[in-house]
């Protein structure tokens, strides 16, 4: 069939999402990275949980509880989805932490879309929410058992900071916004 190998469609950015193919292109160029919405709480919830069971094996419904109501929990900062066809394949957070620092969290991306870009696009965003707020440094922090998470951050200018009871704690320095022009 003419054509047919150059397919990029919806049914092909949501095959290989699903399937963990390497379509790298289709994919980026699909995702949209925006705000949380009330109605987006059921499967940011669902996402998040997945990525946690995926590494420790199992969920804990005691350890989660800002997850039962997202947008109450995260009022004061900002919470992103990426959505590739429609569909939640992603999730970011930023949360005020002390003075001009704020927190990265909740950062899970769906298994099968995992190295395309769509963690950095996320991170990108809250990078800029962060600037945008006026905060000057962002902190993080993340188990130190996952080494590709740990290699992310690091690939996007996170520097660590120290180890504590198996967590991995990193921080990237803001640069201020440029001045605007008057």
């Amino acid at each position: 069939m003419p054509g047919a190998g150059n397919r990029r469609g919806k049914e092909a950015n949501r095959y290989n999402c699903e399937m963990g193919t390497t379509d790298v292109q289709s994919l980026e160029s699909g995702v949209t990275i925006r705000l949380f919405r009330s109605e987006d709480q059921s499967i940011a919830k669902a996402l998040v949980l997945e990525g946690l069971v995926e590494r420790w094996g199992f969920k804990d419904p005691l350890k989660n509880p800002d997850l039962d109501d997202i947008a109450a929990s995260f009022a004061r900062g900002v919470f992103r989805v990426a959505v590739l066809d429609g569909q939640i394949v992603g999730t970011g957070a930023l949360l005020p932490y002390r003075g001009d620092a704020a927190e990265i969290c909740r950062m899970s991306v769906r298994r099968g879309c995992r190295r395309r870009g769509i963690g950095g696009a996320i991170l990108r965003a809250l990078i800029d929410d962060a600037r945008s707020a006026g905060y000057r440094r962002l902190i993080l922090e993340t188990t130190s058992t996952w080494e590709d998470a740990i290699a992310f951050y690091r690939k996007h200018g996170f520097r660590e900071t120290h180890i504590h009871e198996g967590d991995t704690y990193f921080t990237l320095e803001l640069n201020p916004a440029p001045p605007s022009v008057v």
